[in-house]
C-alpha cells in the first residue's frame, strides 16, 4: 500500500488513523518475538531494506522528512519505504522505541536464521576473512566493527562470550548492516575451521604477514586482550605498528587496518 507524501491515505483522515492503530498493535505484537530485530533510525532501515530485509512493521513521527531523505540519500529504497512506513505521532512512537532516533525513523524485522549464517561462515562458503571478537565489552564497539566488516567485504563477525551482537545498541552501532554481512555468537571452541590469525601488541609485525583468505581475524577486548582459550586457539599472532608508548587502538580502527591489509594481499 503506498502512501501519500502529505501522510494521509487515499481513504482519508479516518483510513489512516485505522492504519496508525493498525501498525501500533502489529510493533507490539512483532516486539514480543524473541528474534525481533529493532533498525532504529533511517540508516538502519535503510540498509536492511537494501540487503534482504523485509520489514514487518516500519514507523516514523514525520512521513515527509522521511521520504524527503530517501530521495537525498537513497532513492533506491524510496518506493520501499513509502509502501512500509506509517506515521505516528512522535509521543507515540516513543513509547514504542526505547530511545528514538533523530531520523525519526524505526522499524521491526526477523533475524536471519542462524544456520544460514553458520554455513555462510564456514570455511568451505567463504572467500574473505571472518573478524572475531574475543570477549566483546562494549555495543556500540561491536556495531562499528559489524558496519565496517560489511562495508570491507569481510565475511562476517563472530563474537564470544555473553555479548549479544543482535542486541539492538548493536544494530544501531552497525546502521543495519547486519543483514549484509553474516553475524553470530559462538564459544570459542565452536569457531569454524580456518587459520587463526591473533592481534595482540606482544605479536609479530603484521606487515611481515599475509592473511589468508580464509582466515579468522580475532581481537581481544580493550580492557582484556585476548582470553587464554583464544590465544591457544591462534596459529599466529601478530601485532598493528604503533607508535611507542601509545597503549592501544580502538577496537573498530584495529579491525579496519587488519582488514586493510588483508585487502592489500600482504
Amino acid at each position: 500500500m503506498r502512501v501519500r507524501e502529505n501522510g494521509a491515505e487515499a481513504g482519508g483522515a479516518g483510513a489512516a488513523a485505522e492504519r496508525a492503530a493498525h501498525a501500533v498493535r502489529a510493533w507490539r505484537q512483532a516486539a514480543e518475538d524473541a528474534d525481533a530485530v529493532l533498525l532504529d533510525g533511517f540508516h538502519a532501515v535503510k540498509h536492511a531494506l537494501r540487503f534482504g530485509a523485509a520489514p514487518v512493521v516500519a514507523l516514523t513521527c514525520d512521513l515527509p522528512a522521511a521520504l524527503a531523505l530517501a530521495d537525498d540519500l537513497a532513492p533506491d529504497v524510496g518506493p520501499a519505504l513509502a509502501d512500509r512506513l506509517v506515521e505516528l505521532p512522535a509521543d507515540t512512537l516513543r513509547s514504542l522505541v526505547p530511545r528514538l532516533h533523530p531520523t525519526g525513523v524505526a522499524a521491526l524485522a526477523v533475524r536471519p536464521a542462524r544456520s544460514a549464517h553458520l554455513e555462510a561462515l564456514s570455511r568451505r562458503s567463504r572467500t574473505a576473512p571472518v573478524v572475531v571478537l574475543d570477549q566483546p565489552r562494549n555495543l556500540g564497539n561491536a556495531g562499528a566493527v559489524i558496519r565496517l566488516a560489511a562495508g570491507c567485504g569481510a565475511t562476517g563477525v563472530i563474537t564470544t562470550g555473553p555479548l549479544d551482537p543482535w542486541h539492538p545498541a548493536v544494530v544501531r552501532g552497525g546502521a543495519g548492516l547486519h543483514f549484509a554481512t553474516a553475524v553470530a555468537r559462538m564459544d570459542v571452541d565452536e569457531l569454524p575451521e580456518g587459520p587463526v590469525i591473533a592481534l595482540d601488541a606482544e605479536g609479530e609485525d603484521i606487515r611481515g604477514t599475509v592473511i589468508p583468505d580464509d582466515a579468522l581475524l580475532a581481537f581481544g577486548s580493550e580492557r582484556t586482550g585476548l582470553s587464554d582459550g583464544l590465544r591457544a586457539r591462534a596459529d599466529r599472532v601478530v601485532a598493528l605498528p604503533m607508535r611507542p608508548q601509545v597503549s592501544s587502538y580502538n577496537l573498530a580502527t584495529s579491525v579496519a587496518m587488519a582488514l586493510y591489509h588483508w585487502s592489500l594481499g600482504g
